[in-house]
């Protein structure tokens, strides 16, 4: 697990994908490691915004994010996903950090956390839900919006493509997390305590009306046909 950052740092970075009114998505890349990393920025009705999977961004992309709306809820996804959560809080200390109940514990160790999923304040355009068969250490955002609804995961669904070498063939025969659209094995090892139920939820998030687009924390967003490609991915458990 890796370690949180004290300090604002940031890494390489692409530029802010602005897919509409309501949602933004920027993918982030780690030194020495071919796992690119996604932070997507969802507004609420209110016009406050909700980051989920925060990366430090130039201070161009943060002076457009500042000019977009205020930062109100922090989001970190699951217990792994916590480096740059305490930069965050401490650049937006008014923000709410939450995070799934399960993955509460590890969180809190490296930033205060205000509260999980299921306590989120309800809100038309996006919501938090936990995800069954996980004990609430994975979760869901759901994004509405006049182009349609966006799924956000996080490591529930993995899109990354194969890369070469050493590290490429461990995530490939090892771990299970690349070649396109898939449950990684160290997800079902150690996240995933109810197949079955992880299965139904994956299911009926499949049939939300109007899905658009599946963005998730490593890699490709996946935006054709994106409800079958679901189904599929929860048919392998």
């Amino acid at each position: 697990m890796a370690k949180a950052l004290a300090t604002w740092r940031v890494f390489p970075h692409g530029s802010i994908e602005k897919l509409s009114d309501r949602l933004w998505r920027i993918e982030g890349e780690l030194p020495g490691m071919p796992l690119k990393r996604v932070m997507t920025i969802a507004r609420r009705t209110d016009g406050s915004l909700v980051i989920h999977n925060a990366v430090a961004l130039a201070d161009e992309e943060m002076s457009e994010i500042d000019a977009w709306g205020k930062v109100a809820t922090i989001v970190v996804p699951n217990g792994f996903h916590r480096l740059d959560a305490k930069i965050f809080h401490d650049r937006y200390p008014a923000a709410r950090v939450v995070c799934p109940a399960g993955a509460r514990a590890k969180v809190a160790q490296v930033v205060e956390v205000a509260g999980t999923y299921d306590g989120d304040p309800h809100d038309e355009a996006v919501q938090l839900e936990d995800l069954d068969g996980t004990k609430q250490r994975e979760g869901a955002m759901i994004v509405r919006d006049a182009t349609g609804t966006s799924l956000v995961l996080n490591d529930a669904v993995f899109n990354m493509p194969h890369v070469a070498g050493f590290t490429g063939f461990v995530l490939r025969r090892v771990t299970g997390s690349t070649g396109g659209p898939r449950v990684s094995r160290i997800m079902r090892m150690f996240v995933i305590s109810d197949a079955k139920a992880f299965r139904a939820h994956l299911e009926r998030l499949a049939d939300l009306p109007a899905l658009t687009r599946i963005i998730v924390s490593h890699h490709l967003t996946i935006d054709q046909d994106p409800a079958a490609t679901l189904r599929a991915v929860a048919a392998t458990l």
